[in-house]
């Protein structure tokens, strides 16, 4: 029997409070997207429609920092980046910087499904939304009343300080983001990952989760892959490529090698690290270098759970 499941994440990166206050929420909203993912695979649908009902359940709540949670760059505006990659075909789409697309991962597979493109960004990716009927929303709907106080705090932060490097640190400091990786029941794996980017960020930063081969990679032959936390780091090491070629090279299974690379690979490494993966067997794995990471599986041998800490 072909087994099949869903793995999911919400972010990886440093604990705060407002995340202790909203535990349950955050348990609920990992909850839903699984569910969301699972009842497509459990129907037999495709890996890739998963990941996105997945993402879309993510993106929806405003706990988490992708669509409607978005963070607040340096010019008080929303920019949000995601990718999306079929496992069956090698087909991927991306998009980046864009604003008052509701759900930024379904905007990426459009880009893979309907042009001859990967990668779109800003207002030509905002055009092609509009053309195609992707459902939009006006710029308050992202601006919740937390990532709000957080741009307020940075801004006033970084008022006294006239040094840009010191303005990259405070923009650093704060960053999520949200993905999934799934096997249907024929076998075939896909990978999302959407961003709302980083805390007071400069205008047009690219994070790594719209980058394929960075935020999402996925092949049949080795695994799927949606990686978090800072994304300089990620991009550096193109980290969801790496660690399909953990598996094609050095003959790793999935837990083994998300493992080496955030905790041997890359042990040194200052900045934030996360990774949820998944092969064609079920196989799949989770980790990460930061104080926490919500995440969560469910699959077809009744495995479930949910978590945010170690």
């Amino acid at each position: 029997m072909q087994n099949f499941g869903i793995v999911v994440h919400g972010g990886a990166g440093p604990d705060s409070e407002h995340i202790h206050q909203n535990e349950k929420g955050y348990h609920e909203g990992l909850q839903a997207a699984l569910d969301a993912g699972y009842s497509v695979l459990e129907e037999g649908g495709s890996a890739i429609d998963a990941v996105e009902a997945a993402v879309n359940v993510l993106e929806n709540n405003p706990l988490f920092n992708a669509g409607r949670g978005s963070a607040i760059n340096q010019k008080a505006q929303v920019e949000m980046c995601a990718s999306i990659m079929d496992g069956s075909n090698g087909k991927s789409g991306a998009v980046a910087i864009v604003r008052n697309v509701k759900n930024p991962v379904t905007l990426a597979r459009a880009v893979m499904e309907k042009t001859n493109h990967i990668y779109l960004g800003s207002y030509g990716a905002l055009d092609f939304a509009k053309n195609i009927g992707i459902s939009l929303e006006p710029d308050a709907y992202f601006v919740t009343e937390y990532q709000y106080d957080s741009y307020e705090s940075a801004r006033k932060e970084a008022d006294g300080n006239t040094q840009d490097t010191a303005l990259e640190e405070i923009g650093s400091r704060m960053h999520g983001t949200v993905g999934a990786v799934a096997v249907d029941k024929e076998g075939n794996v896909a990978a999302a990952t959407s961003t709302g980017g980083t805390e007071y960020a400069k205008e047009g930063r690219i994070g790594d989760s719209s980058m394929i081969g960075v935020g999402s990679y996925a092949e049949n032959e080795t695994c799927a892959v949606s990686t978090t936390g800072d994304g300089e780091y990620l991009i550096k090491r193109v980290a969801g490529h790496e660690i399909a070629s953990l598996v094609r090279y050095a003959g790793l299974g999935v837990p083994e090698a998300i493992h080496r690379f955030i905790h041997i690979d890359n042990k040194g490494t200052e900045g934030d690290m996360g990774m949820i993966s998944i092969d064609r067997e079920g196989n799949f794995g989770m980790a990460f270098n930061s104080e926490r990471m919500h995440r969560g599986v469910k699959t077809n041998d009744g495995y479930t759970g949910t978590w945010i800490y170690p």
